[in-house]
């Protein structure tokens, strides 16, 4: 098995282990409602206090890979995830369930960063699009097995113990990270060193960078208020069960896992200048789609609506990986990657809260949809404004192997 392929492996175990931790809070979301009688505003800043943790963390985690390399973070993180998983198990007040989530978000921002460093690193930018297609797929099979599974728990146990069992696995990705990721040789990680002093500094400089924040940034309001919201929305507006609303729930992701992996054969074939585009449709289709889905007059066709959601926002979550890996400075890649992903965080922070707020409101997730639905729109602006950027970019690269 060559070292990529390992790689691939490992990053992907990590990425699905880390969203399942991570959605988790979700689908026991009316459970843990009831237990510390959390209203939905109250829940909404639960979800957000976890956001608000992997955006502190996501420019520290890109500077520490680009100074002392991906490895040690990626190592290093998991046996964090476990720890704040587990202790979300142990507590009895709203303001301790706070604390563990930003706790957890923290532990969990500052690999990700790391990720985008190790894909960009090993592999090259003809094959990053199917590499960041197939980590991408964990991020929707997780929440896809992670629905029934924790509902089927549920009924079984209380969600203390299930957050207790969920951090065995976060201990299984440390180990798999240190068979797996190749180390970095000394002299090659002292020239990325040198290199990171000089580029973090005209990183933010970088006219890309604050576009593909914005695009990012109000995708990241959708992305978050479905993956946040979806099982709540179907258990409290739809009025099934907490197992049904798991199992119907996971239903969308595995639309994404299919959106996921024909992004990553679309982006290597349209080439870098064309992934802007690509990235405007998506989030404009995902825009109708979540529109349908609260429309929808049957349970059926609402599912069916927030399926094919799910199917375009995990499209452009792959477009976008490689986007940001055409655009960054090799100098300073995983610092580059965490000032986006800080910018989407922001958004991700919001949305909850802000969902939760305007269902207390307004008595109807409609609101809560609508403010997805623009938040794509404007996401899909940002990403059309890439393009004279990616001909610049084109232009400059070929005047170079010119000459």
């Amino acid at each position: 098995m060559s070292g990529n392929a390992k790689l691939l492996i490992a990053i992907w175990v990590m990425q699905f282990v880390n969203y399942a931790d991570r959605v988790v809070v979700s689908f026991a979301g009316p459970s843990m409602m009831k237990s510390l009688s959390i209203d939905t505003d109250t829940f909404g800043i639960v979800l957000s206090s976890f956001s608000l943790g992997y955006l502190l963390s996501q420019i520290p985690g890109g500077i520490i890979a680009d100074k002392w390399g991906s490895r040690a973070v990626v190592i290093i993180g998991p046996l964090f995830w476990a720890l704040f998983t587990g202790l979300t198990g142990f507590v009895s007040t709203v303001a301790a369930l706070i604390a563990a989530r930003l706790l957890f978000g923290v532990s969990e921002g500052l690999s990700n960063a790391a990720t985008y460093k190790l894909i960009g690193d090993n592999f090259a930018a003809e094959d990053r699009p199917r590499a960041m297609s197939i980590w991408v797929t964990a991020l929707a099979i997780a929440p896809a097995l992670t629905g029934p599974v924790v509902g089927m728990l549920l009924t079984s146990f209380g969600w203390h113990e299930v957050f207790l069992l969920l951090a065995i696995p976060a201990l299984a990705v440390a180990a798999v990270n240190f068979a797996l990721v190749p180390s970095v040789s000394p002299q090659a990680q002292n020239e990325e060193n040198r290199a990171t002093d000089a580029g973090f500094r005209s990183v933010l400089s970088e006219p890309s960078l604050w576009l593909i924040c914005g695009a990012y940034g109000f995708w990241s309001i959708a992305y978050w208020g479905f993956l946040g919201w979806m099982p709540s929305y179907l258990a409290l507006e739809r009025h099934i069960d907490i197992k049904g609303a798991g199992i119907l729930g996971g239903l969308p992701y595995l639309f994404g896992l299919c959106g996921g992996l024909a992004a990553g054969w679309a982006g290597a074939r349209i080439g870098s200048r064309g992934r802007p585009y690509f990235l405007a449709t998506v989030y404009l289709l995902a825009c109708l789609a979540l529109f349908g889905a609260f429309i929808s007059a049957t349970l059926a066709l609402s599912v069916a609506s927030l399926s094919i959601a799910g199917l375009f926002m995990y499209a452009g979550l792959a477009t976008y990986g490689a986007v940001v890996l055409d655009l960054a400075p090799g100098r300073a890649r995983a610092a580059y990657a965490g000032v986006v992903s800080t910018a989407g965080q922001i958004g991700g922070t919001l949305a909850p809260t802000a969902i939760g707020y305007l269902v207390k409101a307004t008595g109807s997730f409609g609101a809560g949809f609508a403010f997805m639905s623009a938040s794509l729109c404007i996401a899909a602006v940002c990403a059309l404004a890439l393009v004279p950027i990616k001909a610049r970019q084109q232009g400059r690269i070929a005047a170079q192997v010119v000459n």
